[in-house]
């Protein structure tokens, strides 16, 4: 009998090896698709079956899992990366394998077309514009008002956005963006929007049940670089209806409801507005299943190859996780403190994402991330209390770069 296998079309830094590891729990072999397979350090240290193919080319890939289908009986095909969701879909449809809607996910990943469907069901979102030029931008900022936000209308781990709260920071924002310094993936489309103010929740989703609301928290402005959340927050019973009823509402609105969706949404002095609805799983959602047991990856997992999924929680706690922000760039000379923070009562995981003589860059997105470290206990003090001693106890020191460097 042919092995089964489970295809992974690229991966995401945060969930890539939680996939693979999911798998192998399952019983399937993963076999990992990439344009450039050395950039997952964990396939060869988990011993992953890795091809490398350029993934952007949908006919290139179909050919690639004909191939793999002569040898394993292929269960499944699924990615934990947003920009290859879609294509996914279109996989699963070729070879009639459970998955995403394609064009769903295809209108959800363009901002600028997600905002006008949700604007069009009813859902509340901020002001917004669609620019294409320095002009553009900055007549779109004055008509919806300063404070504005400016973002790729394509993209995730807030790359490329920021607040501008004024002129200068308007115009100074597009020129980094059409400057040639952003990477685009296509002609450069600008959103502009208008700036929410108010607490920031995400809603977990699996199909069209709600997992739950997490509290989260950005860093200092004008980036929004994600430092940490809680889950579940503690909300009273209203918030909690008005934030699931919207989330839900989103999915009808853009033909989701197929697997993983989060959603992030700020309170404001007119109750929740959506910011971003996201196609696919949260980065790390350890956290989640601490909290109340709920394994989201191998449950997605589980509706990719069509098998039956458990979406019921086993336990209730307090879990959070919160990133490891460098406060300078340069150099990094040392970083520790690692098992002094895993030793803290709570702490369930500490990672470090670098080491000695990493170049630090920061870029007002994901990618300025050091590690994290994962905590849970019986209440929201108590987990706040020990992710906040288990960042005081690591430490670093960052030189200066040279001009060299």
């Amino acid at each position: 009998m042919a092995r089964k296998a489970l295809i992974l079309v690229e991966a995401t830094s945060s969930n890539g090896l939680l996939y693979i590891r999911a798998a192998k729990r399952l019983s399937l072999h993963p076999i990992a698709l990439s344009a450039d397979p050395a950039q997952y350090d964990y396939l060869v240290a988990e011993g992953v079956e890795a091809i490398r193919i350029d993934t952007d080319d949908l006919d290139a890939l179909i050919r690639e899992c004909t191939r793999l289908r002569a040898t394993y009986d292929i269960a499944g095909i699924t990615s934990s990366a947003e920009s290859f969701y879609a294509t996914v879909g279109k996989l699963c449809r070729h070879f009639d394998l459970p998955g995403p809607n394609p064009e769903s996910v295809e209108r959800c990943c363009d901002k600028f077309a997600q905002r006008q469907l949700l604007a069009e069901a009813g859902v509340p979102v901020p002001a917004f514009r669609l620019a294409v030029n320095a002009w553009d931008v900055e007549s779109c900022a004055v008509e919806i008002g300063l404070p504005v936000i400016l973002k790729p209308a394509v993209g995730s781990g807030s790359r490329g956005v920021r607040l501008c709260r004024n002129v200068d920071e308007v115009a100074e924002h597009t020129t980094y963006l059409l400057g040639g310094k952003h990477k685009w993936g296509s002609s450069p489309r600008i959103l502009v929007e208008e700036f929410a103010y108010g607490p920031l929740y995400v809603a977990h989703i699996m199909g069209y049940e709600i997992i739950g609301i997490e509290s989260s928290e950005f860093g200092c402005p004008p980036h929004f670089v994600c430092r940490g959340g809680i889950f579940p927050a503690l909300l009273s019973n209203e918030v909690h209806a008005r934030i699931t009823g919207v989330s839900l509402s989103c999915l009808r609105a853009l033909g989701l409801g197929w697997g993983p969706t989060n959603i992030e949404l700020r309170w404001t002095e007119y109750g929740p507005v959506v910011i971003e609805v996201n196609p696919r799983l949260g980065g790390g959602p350890q956290h989640i299943q601490l909290a109340c047991g709920i394994d989201l990856i191998t449950e997605h997992i589980n509706l990719t190859i069509g098998d039956e999924w458990n979406l019921r929680g086993s336990h209730s706690r307090i879990a959070g996780w919160r990133s490891i922000l460098p406060d300078r760039d340069g150099t990094l000379d040392w970083i520790d403190g690692e098992h002094r923070a895993a030793a803290v009562p709570g702490i369930t995981e500490v990672k470090l994402h670098v080491g000695p003589k990493t170049p630090i860059v920061r870029k007002g997105d994901i990618q300025d991330s050091l590690g994290y470290v994962i905590a849970f206990s019986r209440s929201h003090p108590g987990t706040e209390a020990a992710l906040q001693r288990a960042i005081d106890l690591i430490d670093w020191s960052i030189s200066p770069s040279t001009v060299d460097e």
